[in-house]
């Protein structure tokens, strides 16, 4: 415990300073993912200094690192024993952290089939804005009463608490992958994709760019050669995903304003203005439109879903919240956070 809190002392100092003199704080690693949420103001609380892995055992499918540290480093460590991190994070750009990966949530194509973020948090140790360093959680997964802190840290932006360190659930790599083409619509794409969610094929990623499905099959060698061979279309490569986890596809350079939609997989097309790429197997829709905000959220909501701008300067980037989940924001904001200085406002104006 002296370690782990050792090497905390220097946040927990910044953080009890700013409570004394009631001092908003900008919780901040690299800045890869600045652009989402709202703009705040406040004292720069850099956390890259507050780095490294704690502790690792492969044979336990568990890793423990500080949250300053750069998701490369924990990425490269992770290869060189042949595992990931199920979720496959975006980066977003250079030095991104594993705190920002906690705090923004984001999760890459192989989501569906391997959970979020959120799903391979095992614990956390969080400086909360009581000015105490709390561990929450465990390296082991527990059922426990009430809120679970840990994965409530997930998706926060930041707003509940400063993320000090993180315990991650990890998996090996799969022993084979093969990436496909299909030449189809997206309509006729998302039928098919319909079709195969009901059936035991070992998909791991699945995208529409507009002009043609491709899909990822990982698993055992005969699973996904007899797969490959169901399927049909042409073998592409397999860096089409990172290129589409790190939004470097030519979809994402053409105009408009980027928005992320979550809904649910059989959402069928989408009659939105604007270029339109399915992800996640169809639970995912990016869109590059200058349509209006209200339009696209109002839409999006009918279908049960909600939606994210992923472009900075947006007065409301998230989804409005209805105003019971509005309420229990507030209040667990005023449970964690009682004098507000964590990112205020990032997600939402009155939190």
């Amino acid at each position: 415990m002296s370690h782990d809190f050792d090497a905390s002392a220097a946040l927990l100092e910044q953080v009890n300073h700013a409570l004394n003199s009631a001092t908003p704080l900008r919780i901040q690693g690299s800045g890869s993912k600045a652009h989402l949420g709202r703009s705040t103001t406040g004292e720069v609380l850099d956390t890259r200094q507050h780095r490294g892995i704690v502790s690792y055992d492969p044979t336990e499918l568990v890793l423990s690192a500080r949250a300053g540290t750069p998701l490369s480093e924990i990425e490269a460590v992770l290869e060189a024993n042949n595992q990931m991190l199920p979720c496959e994070p975006p980066h977003l750009g250079d030095g991104a952290t594993l705190g920002g990966m906690v705090a923004a949530g984001l999760s890459g194509p192989r989501r569906p089939w391997a959970g979020s973020v959120r799903d391979q948090v095992l614990g956390t140790r969080v400086i909360t804005g009581q000015g105490k360093l709390l561990r929450f959680g465990g390296e082991v997964m527990k059922n426990v009463a009430g809120y679970d802190l840990s994965r409530l840290m997930a998706g926060s932006f930041g707003c509940l608490g400063l993320l000090a360190e993180v315990s991650l659930k990890v998996l090996p790599k799969p022993r084979q992958v093969l990436s496909l083409r299909l030449e189809v619509d997206a309509l006729h794409a998302l039928n098919k994709l319909a079709e195969w969610g009901q059936q035991p094929l070992p998909i791991s990623a699945a995208s529409h760019d507009g002009a043609a499905l491709h899909l990822r099959l990982e698993g055992g060698e005969g699973s996904v050669l007899a797969a490959r061979q169901r399927l049909g279309g042409e073998e592409i490569d397999n860096g089409y995903w990172q290129q589409l986890r790190e939004q470097r596809l030519p979809f994402f350079s053409a105009s408009g304003t980027l928005w992320r939609l979550s809904l649910p997989a059989n959402s069928g097309l989408l009659d939105l203005p604007g270029r339109q790429m399915i992800d996640w197997g169809g639970a995912q829709r990016w869109l590059k439109t200058d349509a209006d905000s209200e339009l696209i959220q109002r839409v999006t909501a009918k279908l049960g879903g909600h939606a994210t701008c992923f472009a900075a300067g947006q007065a409301q980037p998230f989804q409005p919240l209805a105003a019971p989940l509005l309420r229990y924001q507030r209040q667990l904001k005023n449970q964690l956070d009682p004098q507000g200085i964590f990112n205020p406002g990032r997600m939402y104006a009155e939190v």
